[in-house]
């Protein structure tokens, strides 16, 4: 009885690719969810709801952007407007900046406030909205902003 010729046996092809690209998808993911919920955060924020609050009361502003002055939602967060800086009520530090829209136009909000140390009331360094044709407006301080 004659044995089968042997051959080569066929070659295994690397994994590494395969495990390199679900770890980038993985790590893709994370990143969107970690950006989704600290975005969330600030959203849901008390500090958020006065910034927003002082803005649709302020007089110069309504001229300017028009009524209805809101957060420019962003298609990438499903609506929700996109939030940057950081809020640290328990450090003592905020910056924040974002978009808001109104019926006559849109701007960039800009807000810093700090507290130099604990129970001492916050201290605004920053509260302005820069609108897309140039024209810089400062909020007026005599309005409460609530942290």
């Amino acid at each position: 009885m004659k044995h089968p010729q042997t051959r080569d046996l066929p070659k295994l092809q690397s994994k590494w690719p395969t495990a390199l690209a679900t770890l980038a998808v993985a790590g893709a993911c994370w990143a969107m969810f970690i950006t989704y919920a600290t975005n969330q955060e600030k959203i849901s924020s008390s500090v958020f709801r006065s910034i927003m609050r002082s803005l649709k009361a302020d007089p110069q502003l309504r001229d300017l952007l028009g009524d209805a002055i809101r957060p420019q939602p962003e298609w990438w967060l499903n609506g929700d407007p996109r939030i940057e800086g950081k809020i640290g009520q328990l450090q003592g530090n905020i910056d924040v900046s974002f978009r808001v829209k109104g019926s006559k136009g849109t701007g960039t909000v800009y807000f810093t406030s700090i507290r130099k140390e604990k129970g001492v009331p916050f201290t605004v360094l920053r509260f302005k909205v820069i609108c897309d044709d140039g024209t810089v407006v400062h909020i007026s301080d005599t309005l409460p902003i609530e942290h």
